[in-house]
């Protein structure tokens, strides 16, 4: 497969899988948005169990003071009854007593009841807020949970083409390069072919070696950026000259070494010769 033909697949496939890595994201991400409320939902549900325990502690306690009140009218209005069989002044003042206690305790039972029936009144209403929110939590929330069942049934429909449409690029496309190509797209969101374009990677704006620049001018293979590893393919530019040369012509290390021994060859002729014109 040419170059040309295979930079242009893997373009292609660089859309594709774009698309699919988002909609994968999508996929797992819009459930994520019922949690909040399903959180809620929950706490709505632990305050209705606390205030209902808390309600029937309340209605416990408001049938004990109703007792109570009762034993002291029952005390006060027997006490009163016995003041007629009094005979003796002593008998009169401790049943005095026993009915001014009862008195007492009558109307410390009252004024107890009548605040505990205002708190049960409270209670009561409160449960019925409660009561009502969750009904409406529990609505809001099936209706929400269905639409994004629809939704996301939505985005693997749509995932479903994206991957026929990869299955019909992928077949001519070697297993490696694939495999690579996936994982850069995924961690380098969503790029992972990108032109190379005076000497200066596209992906991740570093300026490329000449050597790694004319790999990619040349074409005759894949070539990854040394520092995001994206693959590069060459696009062309006026000051891309600057950036090219012929690796023939431009020489090596070795050249380098034979330069450096012409110098000292040079230099040793010059010493022999001045040490000749000494000895004459």
């Amino acid at each position: 497969m040419a170059k040309e033909e295979l930079f242009a697949k893997l373009r292609s496939l660089q859309d594709i899988l774009s698309h699919k890595i988002e909609c994968e994201l999508n996929i797992e991400d819009i459930p994520k948005v019922l949690v909040s409320q399903e959180e809620m939902l929950v706490l709505l549900k632990k305050k209705f169990i606390d205030k209902s325990a808390e309600y029937d502690e309340a209605r416990a306690q408001e049938t004990e003071l109703r007792n109570n009140l009762h034993e002291a009218e029952h005390s006060r209005e027997g006490a009163e009854k016995n003041m007629d069989a009094i005979k003796t002044q002593r008998e009169y003042e401790a049943l005095d007593k026993e009915i001014r206690d009862a008195a007492d305790k009558e109307q410390h039972y009252r004024k107890e009841l009548l605040k505990q029936e205002r708190r049960l009144s409270d209670l009561k209403t409160e449960l019925g807020q409660n009561e009502a929110m969750i009904l409406q939590q529990e609505q809001e929330l099936a209706e929400r949970r269905t639409k994004i069942e629809a939704e996301v049934a939505e985005k693997k429909a749509r995932l479903a083409e994206l991957q026929k449409q990869e299955d019909e690029v992928m077949p001519d496309l070697n297993e490696e390069i694939l495999f690579k190509f996936d994982r850069i797209i995924r961690n380098k969101k969503g790029k992972g072919i990108v032109p190379l374009k005076s000497g200066v990677c596209l992906g991740c704006h570093m300026i490329l070696p000449v050597q790694f620049a004319n790999m990619v001018r040349l074409g005759e293979e894949i070539v990854f950026c040394p520092y995001c590893s994206r693959i590069l393919y060459f696009e062309e530019s006026e000051a891309d000259e600057e950036y090219s040369f012929d690796l023939d012509e431009a020489g090596s290390l070795a050249d380098l070494d034979d330069l450096e021994e012409e110098e000292e060859d040079f230099d040793e002729e010059e010493e022999d010769k001045v040490q000749i014109d000494y000895d004459e």
